[in-house]
């Protein structure tokens, strides 16, 4: 059962008991309508006591039914509420550590409501791009005032319990218990003190009203429509509470309904409702069992002190995990801390990070110039230079020095796990750990699993991203793993663009506008464009039949290496990211146009977005087959954490399946005859094409 019923004295306590946040699904729904039956069937009970068992009251929706007919099936949440409301009997909700979504609206339903401090309040709903479907946009406003409640909706941030309790005029809350340990009790204490009040208090006939009526919906309209102009659901929101000010409550939840129903089919909120599926199921790999033991990791040592290893380190820092730093040299070591120092003295000085939390953390970071100091650690990153022969060096010295069953991660975001773990006598214990830049920042973690790294390993690291606040993804082993294998594709299509009549700026602007956090020129010269020189390099000697635009070679000559020298595909301003043309850039690119033979063609942003986005997609498509990626979702994931894909398409696979993957296919079909793009790049990858012709779907 997934909720409990059991009488003490006089008060019947339904006890929502799913894991891992009691989440509303249809057998629980049940048990409270079940309970609800039982306790009104019993003369001997006064009042109803409905608590949640373990860490939450109830985080809402069950993610195991989120967005299938199951959700809606009878009894739905809105049944479920008016069998609270109708209750001959009072019933109180004793709320503590999480209460949302559904959660909140299945409280606000009851007649009575009595809080834990330190609970965390929220109607998530909008972050899917959804409005709160069981009355939460007509209930809470009654009982929390109109602003407050509105200001929770759009933002769908969670509020402690304490901060709401503190509005004015509110009925929320009836009553804060003492402590979180105190509630129960104290639950039935009121319980007691409001059995025989009558009438029972509904927060439905509470009145809700604005003073200043329009202008404050038309402000607030304008406002959230400025703020989210790629999500529908905020501005939708407001209409949802502004008809609990001027409506009778069931037309209001009539309206409520049917904007629900609206938005759970436009795309946007299809997208956020697969992104926040596909980031829970990143987590969980096939073969490796949830209770499989996990190894300690009390301590971390990181090899290298420059930016990525700084970056790396604050990381471990943040968590509490004291960080051993090792570099060759003490300049580099102390240039390394002094980064640390200002990325920390610059949270600080915003206000964002307290001065005794600064100092604790940094009391955490301590220094080497010896392998042999780094002994004691339970696991070890290196973060060196990007050369098999450097990483060779120095996994040699960790299999040396590092104790039995310490963890090795390579920071590496192209080499092959498998021949680094090989420098070991102990490739079980050996893994990839790609870390994004700024490592301290980005949230992504690609998680790469080499041919022998341990489940123990894997389990390990899965669960100490989770510490770390990182978004794991679990990547196997090739050149460049799912991220940047696909976004080298992603970089030869702006090449080609370029020779076919692009600017750098028009292809960015394209892509900027589809929604990316910015085009693959702005890309490379915030990366290095020395970088993707390099991997060119390689590739041109290791695969030299593939096809590349020469102009970014041709721009890496010049030393325009990007922000890092201040100038790249554009110029920039010390001390400034912004982008700006430099028209000596234009004349190489088509200087180089004309030694190629090439007469440039006006493309339109459409070709420009297709051509970049549907190479993802194919690529994706290739790394499916071969088992690099488990599944598409987990691609998604890495592109909205890593690459600053758009959330409101969902990532590239999302984007495809929403175009029609027949489309994609048609889209390439086209692209393969232009004479100056990559042919046999077009041809759809066989699971692409499957797909395609069966009227399905990655996703």
């Amino acid at each position: 059962m997934t909720a409990q019923y059991h009488v003490q004295g006089e008060i019947a306590v339904i006890t929502l008991n799913n894991p891992p946040v009691n989440g509303l699904g249809l057998s629980t729904r049940r048990a409270i309508t079940d309970g609800m039956a039982q306790a009104l069937a019993d003369a001997v009970v006064k009042a109803v006591v409905i608590t949640g068992a373990g860490k939450a009251f109830s985080g809402g929706a069950d993610i195991k039914e989120f967005g299938s007919p199951q959700a809606m099936q009878e009894p739905n949440l809105h049944s479920v509420i008016a069998v609270l409301e109708a209750s001959s009997k009072p019933v109180i909700a004793a709320i503590h550590t999480v209460v949302m979504g559904g959660g909140l609206e299945l409280a606000l339903g009851c007649h009575y409501r009595i809080a834990a401090p330190g609970t965390s309040v929220a109607l998530p709903e909008v972050k899917l791009g959804l409005l709160p479907g069981a009355g939460g946009t007509q209930r809470l406003p009654r009982a929390l005032g109109v602003e407050p409640a509105l200001n929770m909706i759009v933002s769908g941030e969670p509020i402690k319990a304490e901060l709401l309790a503190s509005v004015p005029g509110h009925k929320l809350f009836d009553a804060l218990s003492a402590s979180a340990d105190t509630l129960a009790e104290e639950a039935l204490q009121f319980a007691h003190s409001v059995a025989d009040v009558r009438p029972l208090p509904l927060v439905r006939d509470l009145r809700c009203k604005h003073p200043q009526g329009d202008a404050y919906f038309q402000f607030a309209g304008n406002m959230v429509k400025g703020m989210g102009k790629n999500f529908p659901a905020p501005a939708v929101c407001v209409d949802a509470v502004e008809a609990a000010t001027t409506k009778k409550f069931a037309d209001g939840m009539a309206l409520e309904r049917d904007l629900f129903a609206r938005l759970m089919e436009t795309a946007e909120s299809r997208s956020l409702r697969h992104l926040f599926l596909a980031e829970r199921a990143a987590s969980k790999i096939a073969d490796i069992p949830a209770d499989t033991p996990l190894r300690a990791i009390a301590s971390v040592a990181v090899i290298g002190a420059g930016t990525m290893g700084g970056g790396i380190a604050m990381n471990f820092l943040n968590a509490g995990i004291p960080v051993t730093m090792l570099e060759m040299k003490q300049e580099a070591l102390d240039r390394g801390v002094a980064t640390i120092r200002k990325n920390y003295e610059a949270q600080v000085a915003k206000k964002k990070l307290k001065p005794a939390v600064y100092d604790q953390r940094m009391a955490l970071l301590s220094t080497t110039l010896r392998y042999d100091d780094l002994a004691a650690a339970d696991m070890v990153i290196e973060a060196v230079f990007e050369d098999l022969g450097v990483k060779e060096t120095v996994f040699k010295e960790l299999d040396r020095v590092m104790k039995p069953g310490a963890i090795l991660a390579s920071n590496t975001s192209t080499l092959d796990v498998n021949t680094i773990a090989s420098f070991t006598q102990r490739p079980s214990d050996v893994v990839g750990l790609h870390f994004f830049s700024p490592a301290n920042v980005m949230k992504l973690l690609e998680v790469v699993r080499g041919e022998k790294t341990a489940k123990d390993v894997m389990a390990t690291v899965m669960a100490l991203a989770k510490k770390i606040k990182k978004t794991a993804v679990v990547s196997g082993v090739c050149d460049g793993f799912i991220g940047n294998r696909m976004i080298e594709q992603y970089g030869r299509q702006g090449g080609f663009l370029l020779d076919e009549g692009c600017t750098p700026a028009q292809v960015d602007k394209a892509m900027e506008k589809f929604g990316m956090a910015m085009g693959p020129f702005r890309m490379g010269d915030l990366a290095g464009n020395d970088i993707g020189w390099a991997i060119r390099k390689r590739r041109y000697f290791e695969q030299p039949h593939m096809k590349y635009s020469k102009t970014a070679d041709l721009l890496c000559e010049q030393g325009r290496f990007g922000q890092k020298t201040g100038a790249g595909w554009y110029d920039y301003v010390p001390g400034k990211r912004d982008a700006i043309p430099n028209a000596d850039v234009v004349a190489m690119i088509e200087a180089h146009r004309k030694t190629l033979g090439i007469t440039p063609r006006k493309i339109s942003d459409e070709e420009i977005v297709q051509r970049l986005v549907f190479s993802l997609v194919n690529e994706a498509a290739h790394i499916l087959v071969e088992g690099i990626a488990a599944k598409a979702g987990d691609i998604d994931i890495v592109y909205l954490y890593g690459y600053g894909f758009p959330a409101h398409r969902g990532g590239p696979m999302n984007y495809a399946d929403e175009v029609g993957l027949f489309n994609v296919v048609q889209a390439m079909h086209r692209f393969a005859q232009n004479p100056l793009d990559d042919a046999q790049f077009w041809q759809p990858a066989p699971l692409l094409a499957r797909l395609a012709a069966e009227g399905r779907t990655f996703n």
